[in-house]
Order: structure tokens, then sequence, then C-alpha cells
């Protein structure tokens, strides 16, 4: 999925091409946005800027997350764009303009504010398990790769399930917001194992990348602190330091017998 195990995650209204060319030196994927795509989540996103809320509000959200893509094409980051919208075809059309860059469309499932989940974003869609699969199916059949943004601690969800589902309808990447229970990572890994999980959420130093690694995670992501290179250092470091350790413990080839098993 990228390389290092490190993504930046999207904050509202900065996460823009130059903010991920500046933490580009620590991460291996860089999630802009979130953008509104149409009117609906748009209108909402209007409402949120007006109670001071930074937001993305580009006249053409569709040729925004083209030029912000297209800005990021040099770069030793791997692009991804997170997305927001209360209808089918915009999704669409951003996964294709993903597909055409080598860039991560990510679903968002996961904003909580009350203008967005009034039109359906956010956590309302994460609550329709339905719905949310065919944001996933309809992204990855325009050949995109697909993540999933969703939230922890979100009453009547089971994320276990929800990454079942998402995995079934063609998503690669689920990016959890692990609240304060950060051992939902290890259910999401163990019901679908099959997909690249980004853990999120306090992710500041070796403590607290440990303990999503070895919840299962393939990755972690940085959220506020993405604009501070002290905190991405730190990041950076301990994964690699985790991954060197758990690839020091596997047996090499010549320490395995002829069906694979190590002696």
């Amino acid at each position: 999925m990228f390389e290092p195990r490190v993504a930046l995650a999207s904050l509202s209204g900065e996460s823009d091409a130059e903010w991920a060319r500046v933490g580009s030196e620590f991460a291996g994927a860089a999630f802009l946005g979130g953008v509104a795509l149409d009117e609906k989540s748009r209108a909402a996103a209007r409402k949120l800027v007006e109670r001071d809320r930074e937001e993305f509000l580009p006249e053409d959200p569709l040729s925004f997350v083209a030029a912000e893509l297209d800005a990021l094409g040099d770069e030793p980051v791997r692009p991804a764009v997170n997305v927001r919208s209360a209808t089918l075809p915009p999704v669409r059309e951003a996964a294709r303009l993903c597909a055409d860059r080598d860039a991560i469309l990510e679903v968002n499932a996961h904003c909580r504010q009350a203008e967005l989940c009034a039109v359906g974003c956010g956590e309302t869609l994460l609550r329709d398990t339905d719905r949310l699969a065919e944001y996933v199916a309809a992204a990855a059949e325009a050949g995109a790769t697909v993540s999933v943004k969703v939230r922890a601690e979100v009453e009547g969800v089971d994320l276990g399930e929800t990454a079942r589902s998402v995995a079934s309808a063609g998503a690669e990447a689920i990016h959890v917001d692990a609240m304060d229970s950060e051992a939902v990572v290890r259910d999401v890994t163990e019901a679908a194992p099959d997909l690249f999980v980004v853990a999120n959420n306090e992710v500041r130093d070796g403590e607290s990348v440990r303990e999503y690694l070895d919840y299962g995670a393939d990755a972690v992501s940085v959220g506020r602190p993405s604009t501070d290179p002290r905190v991405l250092r730190r990041v950076r470091e301990a994964v690699d330091e985790w991954f060197a350790e758990s690839n020091a413990e596997r047996p090499s080839a010549d320490e395995s017998n002829a069906d694979g098993v190590a002696k």
C-alpha cells in the first residue's frame, strides 16, 4: 500500500498538497482533504465554516482534487484524498481521478459534525453498512485503490463487521480512528485480515506506535501533529524500529525447511 508505514491523516481545510510535501520526508502516504464533493456535503461544509471551522470549498471540487494530486506527482509519498458526499456519482468521479494517478480514494465514514451527519455523510454513512458498501464498490469499480476512514465508539457500530463488509465490496484499506479504544484495531485486523489497516489517534511516539502495531495494524497515521517534524521523526523512527525487529524475528529462507516451516 505504501512505505514507510506512516501516513499523514487528513485535517479539514489544512491537508493540501503543500502540507503533504512538508511531511513527505517522514511518511509513505498523505491523505488530503476532506473534500466535500456534492452540493449537500458542500452546504454542510459552508455551515461549518460559519462556525469557524476550516474547510476546503473550492469552486469545482473535482478539479481541485485533480490539481492537488497532480501537485504531488513527483513527491516521494503516495497521494490519497479523503472525500465526503451525500450522493454516489461524485465519489465515482473522484475515484477515476485517483485511479489515473495511482492515488488512494478514501471514503469518509468518520466525521461526526452534526451538519455533515444531517445530510448523510460521516458517521451517518458508517451506521448504514449497505450504503457504505455501495460507495466502496463504486469507487473500486472505477479502478481506484479504496480506503475507508472509520471511527470507534459509535453506538450500534461493530467495526469488525464494517471491515468485513467494505472488504467484500472492494476496499483494500481501512483507516481506523481508535478514539480511546485502541484494542479495536485488533478486532478489525482479525475480522478482515486482507485489509491494510491504518491506525489513527494519539500517534505521537514510540509507545503509541508499538501499541497499534502490536494490535496488528499495518501502518499508523498522524493527525494534528502532522505539521510538527519532531513528532513525525519520532513516529517514523519507531515504525522503522518495530518492523526491523519484527522482520528479525522471522526465519530467513535458509532457516526454514522445504515446506517453509521454521526449523
